[in-house]
C-alpha cells in the first residue's frame, strides 16, 4: 500500500528522493513520446516505474500518479493543497476565460454555489421528457432512410447532445446551430491538444496552420455565443434555466450583475461539457456493443421487457439496470476525462516520493481503469463487473469517470441520466455494426475520442 500523509511535510520530515521516471530523450525528455502516443506514454512508465513517476518534457518535471489512495488524497483528503494546473488552465482559459472550470478559491466556490441548483436531481427530472423526446426525433429521420444505411455515428451523437444541452440548460434549440457549434467545440479540443504536445509554440499573431485553427474556433464560439445572449437579453419571459439563474444572479456586495462576457464563458464552459463528454460515452458504447454481441442481447433483452417499444422514461432508469451496468463499463474503458490535472501549492508526499511546491501532478485515472490489481481482465467489456457484488472489494477511487472531492463534475447526474436514456432510446430500435476492418483506437484531444470515426450501419430491429 502506498504511504500517504496528511500534513504539510517539513524539510525535516520530507523525503530526498523525487519520484523515478524515464530519462527521456536529450532537452526533449519524454515529449517524443507523448507526441505520439500519450496514453501509451502514461501506461508504459506506470508500468515500469509505479504508481508515482517524474516525467520531463523540455528540462520541465511533470508528476503522474496511477493509484486510487493518491487520487483520494489529492483530490479529497489533502485537496487545499492542490490547485488548478496553470499550463492546462491557460489553454482553456483561452476560449472559456474565467468560468467555473478555470478558478480557483472563493471565486470557485461562488460560481459553484450558483450553479448547483441547475443540477439537482429534481430540476434534472424536467430534463428527462426533453432528453428522450430529442432522442426520438434523431430516430424518425434515421427511420425515413433504408434500413442498414451507413451513418457516421460521432457528428449524430455530437448533434443530438448538443441539442439536448441547448434546450435544458439554456432553453434553445440548437439543432440548426449543431454543426457550426460542434466544429467549434472540436476545435478547442484540438488546439489544446496540439499545444499539450507542443510547449513552445509560434506566437498567436503568426499566421501558422494551429493558430488559424485557434482564431476561427474563438470567432465561431463568441459569435453563437454572444447571439444567445443578447437573444435572450431581449426577451422578457423567464425561462428557469441555468441561463436565466446566471442572468439574475448578483453580487452580494455590489449587487451587480454578471456582465455579456462572465455569461459567455460560463455558457462555453457549460454547452462543451454538456455535450461533448456525453456523445464520446455513447459512440464508444455502440462501438463495444457492437464488439460483443452477449453483452448486447442482454441489453436488448432488458429494453424490450421493460419499455416494449415505447420511448424511455427518467422514471424508467430504476428498472433498466443493465443498461446502467453498459455506461458504466463504458466509461471504465473510454473515460472521456482520462486524466486530472492539478498543481501543488506547497511541497508534499506522495507514495514514499516528494513533490516540490508548484509541480504539475496528473492524475491517470485511465490507468487506474486498466490496474489488474483492482478489475479482473480489465481489457475485456464486462458490465456485470460493477453489479453490487463485483464492485464489492474495489477501491472506491479505483473508477473515477467524474473526479472526485469538491471539484466533482458538477453535471454528473445530468450526464449519467442523459447516457442512459439516449442509449436506451436507440438500443431498442437500432442495431448498429461497425464498418468491416475500419481501424478504432482511442484520441486524447482533450475527450477522449475515437481515432478515425465510427462508420456504422444502423439496422432496424
Amino acid at each position: 500500500m502506498s504511504q500517504m500523509t496528511s500534513s504539510q511535510p517539513t524539510a525535516a520530515t520530507m523525503p530526498a528522493a523525487l519520484p523515478p521516471g524515464p530519462r527521456g530523450q536529450f532537452l526533449l525528455g519524454s515529449l517524443p513520446e507523448l507526441q505520439r502516443d500519450m496514453l501509451g506514454l502514461y501506461r508504459n512508465s506506470a508500468r515500469e516505474y509505479g504508481d508515482v513517476v517524474r516525467l520531463r518534457f523540455m528540462g520541465l518535471d511533470t508528476f503522474t500518479v496511477s493509484h486510487p489512495d493518491h487520487f483520494k488524497y489529492v483530490l479529497q483528503d489533502n485537496n487545499k493543497n492542490y490547485g488548478r494546473n496553470p499550463f492546462i488552465n491557460d489553454l482553456v482559459r483561452m476560449f472559456v476565460g474565467d468560468s467555473l472550470f478555470t478558478t480557483d478559491g472563493g471565486d470557485w466556490l461562488s460560481r459553484r454555489r450558483l450553479m448547483q441548483p441547475a443540477f439537482h436531481r429534481q430540476r434534472i427530472a424536467t430534463f428527462g421528457a426533453l432528453m428522450s423526446a430529442a432522442t426520438s426525433e434523431m430516430l424518425a429521420g434515421w427511420d425515413a432512410e433504408p434500413d442498414g444505411r451507413l451513418l457516421q455515428l460521432d457528428p449524430a451523437l455530437m448533434a443530438l447532445t448538443l441539442r439536448i444541452a441547448g434546450q435544458a440548460l439554456f432553453s434553445v434549440d440548437l439543432l440548426g446551430e449543431s454543426s457550426a457549434l460542434g466544429e467549434g467545440f472540436t476545435g478547442m479540443s484540438e488546439y489544446i491538444n496540439y499545444r499539450t504536445k507542443h510547449p513552445f509554440p509560434p506566437p498567436l499573431f503568426v499566421p501558422t496552420k494551429a493558430n488559424r485553427l485557434y482564431r476561427r474556433t474563438r470567432r465561431l464560439l463568441d459569435e453563437k455565443i454572444y447571439g444567445l445572449i443578447r437573444q435572450r437579453r431581449a426577451e422578457a419571459a423567464e425561462h428557469g434555466d441555468l441561463l436565466g439563474m446566471l442572468m439574475e444572479a448578483r453580487d452580494a456586495d455590489t449587487g451587480e450583475g454578471m456582465s455579456d462576457d462572465q455569461l459567455r464563458n460560463e455558457i462555453a464552459v457549460m454547452m462543451f461539457a454538456g455535450h461533448e463528454t456525453t456523445a464520446a460515452t455513447l459512440a464508444w458504447a455502440f462501438y463495444l456493443l457492437s464488439q460483443n454481441p452477449a453483452a448486447e442481447a442482454k441489453l436488448h433483452a432488458e429494453l424490450d421487457s421493460v419499455l416494449a417499444g415505447r420511448a424511455p422514461t427518467l422514471d424508467d432508469l430504476p428498472r433498466l439496470p443493465y443498461t446502467r451496468l453498459v455506461v458504466d463499463e463504458t466509461l471504465r474503458m473510454y473515460p472521456p476525462a482520462f486524466a486530472i490535472t492539478r498543481a501543488s501549492l506547497g511541497p508534499d508526499v506522495i507514495g514514499g516520493y516528494r513533490l516540490p511546491a508548484k509541480a504539475s501532478v496528473t492524475l491517470l485515472t485511465w490507468n487506474a481503469h486498466y490496474d489488474p490489481r483492482f478489475w479482473d481482465k480489465p481489457d475485456l467489456f464486462d458490465p456485470e463487473r460493477f453489479t453490487p457484488e463485483g464492485s464489492a472489494n474495489r477501491p472506491a477511487f479505483a473508477y473515477l469517470p467524474f473526479g472526485a472531492g469538491p471539484r466533482q463534475c458538477i453535471g454528473n447526474i445530468f450526464a449519467l441520466s442523459e447516457a442512459q436514456l439516449v442509449l436506451a432510446g436507440m438500443a431498442q430500435r437500432y442495431q448498429l455494426r461497425l464498418t468491416p476492418g475500419h481501424p478504432v483506437k482511442p484520441r486524447p484531444i482533450f475527450v477522449l475520442r475515437t481515432s478515425h470515426g465510427l462508420p456504422m450501419t444502423a439496422h432496424r430491429r
